[in-house]
């Protein structure tokens, strides 16, 4: 599909189109960034520094650096072009399962707000503004067995659908709550499974059984209006969660469902809510797979946004290598869906260490903040092929990596030990935060919703560089520093010169005002 097609659709878009109300949402999000990230005293020439490094800083302030007049030097640096706009930003985050309440929950209660403010409020924390939650069970929705909304055989009315489990002291509607206590996101929401009965046959035939497509949308329906009683807004509906590695729907059949059945419900609806197409497993199937559906234009007229996850390393692709360094191949796949649909936001909804999936990385949890490089590399490789938003798995988990839930045939495994944000240990109550904390943060703290990728070309080696545009003029720099030995840069911006100097393993946001 081209870009030609893609604006010749926009007036059937509506009312999914980019602006209403989810930017609107996300652009009140994005002020209350503006005393944190406001040039102290001096303008535009004036450059605050924070930094988490190897050495020991966490998204440590540094005292403020200055621009100078000329040119850069002829030494490797990097250009920021405010005139060259890239992609508006949705926002950074994590996860919600019961795994990391039940977590949570093990400490005093003065503990578990000490790590909520440190998650979610964006002076104190990492300000998270993008959050995934889920539909029902998945493998560390642990509180209890596998489970939906509605398990009595056949009620296509939705007369026993319940989101009981859900508002327990260990359930997701507390979690999500608590969070808002202390910062403002949005929300997507996916699902693994629906109801056993809606399948052609659980163990052996997992796709939906057609007959239950209005059945499965009215599901999804009041999932959304029994979260909103809740004083929850769900801001994307993503279907389903990598299908065909759980529920084994392909995506044209995906397609049926949402522009003959889901589409015109949630459309006649009251819900706000906007649809994904649904999240896919990894970059390179995502390729593959959405245009079965997209490129059909009565299912691209109700999406509002395209959800993928980063497991591409199952293909040995992605790799830490001492001497080469990260292999990055299949973020190409991201640039040509961003070529194709220019319309959608592409937003990274899930990625994660786990057991079954990354070898080099065991044990899990792993505690050293040199983890954090890895996820580093992630987010700038995402963000550069053309990334909006981007959303680790699980937020919080325990010492052990779980807990997680056994459910063989949901595909949820046993020994399925993951790498969280935030480990807690249930029996020492002890809080670690790791690497892939202080590497998130500086981009969720400090690039808030609705800020614009600007154009920062350049190379050094070991050292990458993106930039952002605020609505207000202020400009953040992130420059990640994969180096094991200092090393400087140098910015240039209309006609002043920023050095700066990177220690090794590290990443440094720079920010200062632009004039309006």
């Amino acid at each position: 599909m081209s870009i030609i097609r893609s604006q010749q659709l926009s007036a059937v878009h509506r009312p999914h189109d980019q602006d209403e109300p989810v930017y609107r949402r996300l652009a009140r999000l994005a002020s209350a960034g503006v005393v944190l990230l406001a040039a102290t005293g001096a303008g535009a020439q004036e450059v605050t520094l924070h930094r988490s490094s190897q050495a020991g800083d966490r998204l440590t302030p540094l005292p403020a650096i200055r621009f100078v007049d000329g040119a850069a030097p002829a030494a490797p640096h990097f250009k920021i072009n405010e005139s060259a706009q890239l992609q508006r930003m949705i926002g950074f985050g994590a996860s919600f399962n019961e795994a990391g309440m039940i977590s949570l929950n093990s400490l005093e209660p003065a503990a578990q707000e000490k790590v909520l403010e440190s998650l979610f409020d964006v002076e104190k924390g990492a300000g998270f503004s993008a959050m995934k939650t889920v539909i029902g069970t998945t493998d560390f929705m642990s509180a209890g067995p596998f489970y939906t909304y509605n398990d009595t055989p056949g009620d296509v009315e939705m007369k026993n659908f319940s989101i009981a489990r859900d508002l327990e002291p260990n359930g997701l509607v507390p979690f999500i709550k608590r969070a808002k206590q202390h910062g403002n996101f949005i929300l997507q929401a996916t699902m693994d499974y629906p109801p056993n009965w809606m399948l052609m046959d659980v163990k052996t035939n997992q796709d939906v059984n057609e007959k239950y497509y209005d059945a499965l949308s009215l599901y999804y329906l009041r999932y959304l209006q029994e979260y909103q009683k809740q004083g929850i807004t769900i801001d994307f509906l993503s279907p389903f969660n990598e299908p065909m590695g759980y529920t084994k729907i392909p995506y044209k059949k995906i397609g049926v469902l949402i522009k003959n059945h889901l589409g015109p419900l949630l459309h006649r609806s009251d819900v706000p809510t906007r649809l994904q197409l649904s999240d896919n497993i990894d970059r390179r199937t995502a390729l593959r797979d959405f245009p079965q559906a997209l490129d059909d234009p009565d299912v691209f007229k109700y999406i509002a946004g395209l959800a993928y996850h980063g497991y591409d390393w199952r293909q040995q692709s992605i790799r830490p290598d001492k001497e080469k360094g990260y292999l990055f191949e299949e973020f190409k796949a991201i640039a040509e869906l961003r070529r194709r649909y220019r319309t959608l936001p592409l937003w990274m909804t899930e990625i994660c260490h786990y057991n079954g999936g990354t070898p080099w990385a065991k044990p899990l949890p792993r505690y050293e903040f040199e983890d954090g490089d890895w996820w580093g590399q992630q987010l700038f490789s995402d963000i550069e092929a053309g990334a909006a938003g981007w959303t680790y798995w699980n937020m919080i988990l325990d010492q052990t990596g779980g807990p997680w839930l056994v459910s063989i045939v949901h595909g949820n495994p046993e020994n399925n030990a993951q790498q969280p944000v935030v480990i807690i240990n249930r029996e020492t109550k002890e809080v670690t935060y790791t690497g892939v904390y202080y590497y998130l943060a500086h981009f969720s703290k400090f690039v808030r919703p609705t800020a614009t990728r600007i154009a920062s070309p350049g190379q050094v080696d070991g050292v990458r560089c993106l930039a952002f545009r605020h609505a207000d003029g202020r400009i953040v720099t992130q420059l990640l520093n994969s180096n094991r030995a200092e090393t400087k840069v140098t910015l240039s911006w209309k006609d002043k010169t920023l050095e700066v100097t990177l220690p090794a393993v590290s990443l440094t946001t720079c920010s200062w005002q632009s004039p309006m």
